[in-house]
């Protein structure tokens, strides 16, 4: 072998469908899953609350705080924590993926962001008053581990199941994720608040030591059950023998990127969902990501409130994932999807009028029934559109991966701005995500009627003209 010729995989073929791979993939979801539950929604939030008032000598998560020698309200720093992890895994995750297809290192990646994010969760039970800046770099090294190995996770659906079984597969995956998340967050919760028969904490911990265990837990649990999708999904094949130049891994990496970008122009169908995408899922993961704070800071909820709704979220999910897959096979990915982003648009308009009592548990049951749908039935929408057994697959999803944390990025500080502007008031910033949902709407709308999949790279990679999409179910796909 050349000195400089990048090792390539053995070519295996990956026998679809089949319930051992399927099942293991999914369990990544159960693990890691756990760090926007716990990190992201729940136990962090309120802890990150606590730790800027205990900062700040105040009362109230909102004020600012010096971090490297700016003043920045609390709340925001942590939506620009979020958004400068996600920008920079949108910078790097195209050509990383590239290199992973190239090589066959699929999993290998998978797995060095998998760690990197669960032992920065582990590394979040040192973040206090007294570490807080080097406890925000933590948390942003968190959530680049978690962002960064979900692009290859999700590469691996058109990998491992025939296309008519992406949507249920998909819902299946974000259902796992949801119960597994829910268990460890009791457990979480049990340490923190559970009182023994004298009245004393468990273990007699405190309430803030309990809490930074649970993120050790977190971390724990992340790395431990990833080791099920990492013993039973396949090698990736990469290129075969003979593929590999001399140019080294970066250059072949670039190269890589490049013929996707190319045959994505090809691709309107593919460009026209990115588009939706990147409008709708802004909107949405910035509600995501804010609503314990919006719940904490503006409603005034206490600790158990906010955890009660966390909880009712994950398991209307669970609903939510299986019916909108049920209804994607009924009336089309994209009708179903657009009857989602609809009911988003409400969700808005009632988040600017809602209330602590009934009308935030009823709206938290809204989000929790729609939040799944949206994340389920977008990744295997995606999965029918990009071309059929493409030896490319992480880098496609890596254009889906950034097309999503852009908008992240762009929603958390539109938001984040929009507060500030308003004096704290998270209520108008709440009502300006409306304009992504119809935005995302108009685009969804476009693609209805369409073929799902309109071309089919051959095999050196090079797109050929038109080609039938794949028949599912004797007919011909089509997205409605």
């Amino acid at each position: 072998m050349a000195p400089n010729t990048i090792p390539t995989a053995v070519p295996v073929a990956v026998e679809k469908d089949n319930k051992r791979i399927t099942t293991g993939w999914t369990f990544y979801d159960w693990a890691n899953s756990v760090y926007p539950l716990v990190i992201t929604s729940s136990i962090f939030p309120i802890y990150w609350s606590s730790v800027v008032k205990e900062v700040t000598g105040t009362d109230s998560g909102k004020t600012p705080v010096d971090f490297l020698g700016m003043s920045i309200p609390g709340t925001s720093l942590q939506n620009y924590s979020v958004s400068a992890a996600f920008l920079i895994i949108a910078l790097i995750s195209p050509l990383l993926t590239a290199l992973a297809d190239f090589s066959g290192r699929k999993k290998l990646f998978l797995q060095v962001f998998c760690y990197i994010g669960a032992a920065s969760c582990a590394g979040l039970f040192f973040f206090e008053p007294s570490t807080f800046t080097l406890g925000v770099f933590v948390f942003i090294m968190a959530t680049i581990g978690f962002s960064g190995s979900i692009v290859f996770y999700n590469s691996y659906l058109p990998d491992i199941s025939s296309e008519e079984k992406f949507d249920s597969l998909s819902a299946r995956g974000f259902s796992m994720g949801y119960i597994g998340s829910v268990v460890l967050l009791v457990l979480c919760l049990i340490l923190i608040q559970g009182p023994t028969l004298s009245g004393t904490p468990l273990f007699g911990l405190t309430t803030a030591k309990a809490t930074q265990y649970s993120f050790l837990l977190t971390g724990l649990w992340w790395a431990g059950f990833a080791q099920i999708p990492f013993a039973t999904l396949p090698t990736d094949p990469g290129r075969p023998a003979g593929a590999a130049s001399d140019s080294g891994w970066v250059l072949n990496g670039f190269r890589e990127l490049g013929k996707v970008w190319e045959e994505t122009k090809k691709q309107p169908n593919l460009k026209r969902f990115l588009l939706a995408y990147f409008t709708y899922n802004m909107g949405v993961q910035t509600v995501m990501y804010v609503a314990t704070l919006f719940g904490s800071e503006e409603l005034g909820l206490d600790t158990t409130a906010l955890i009660i709704t966390i909880l009712l979220l994950q398991i209307v999910g669970i609903l939510g994932a299986y019916l909108f897959a049920k209804l994607s096979e009924r009336i089309g990915n994209t009708r179903a999807l657009s009857w989602a982003v609809f009911i988003w648009m409400l969700i808005c308009v009632a988040g600017y009028f809602v209330q602590a009592g009934w009308s935030f548990y009823a709206l938290a049951s809204v989000i929790g029934l729609t939040m799944g749908a949206v994340q389920s039935l977008s990744r295997s929408t995606y999965s029918k559109i990009i071309p059929e057994n493409t030896p490319n697959s992480a880098a496609y999803f890596s254009f889906f991966d950034v097309t999503e944390k852009v908008g992240i990025v762009i929603g958390l500080v539109v938001f984040g701005g929009i507060s500030q502007l308003t004096g704290g008031n998270m209520r108008y910033s709440i009502l300006a995500l409306i304009v992504f949902f119809i935005l995302g709407l108009y685009f969804l709308l476009k693609l209805r009627g369409r073929k799902l999949r309109e071309d089919a790279p051959g095999a050196d990679g090079a797109l050929p003209g038109p080609t039938p999409a794949a028949p599912v179910g004797g007919r011909p796909a089509t997205i409605q």
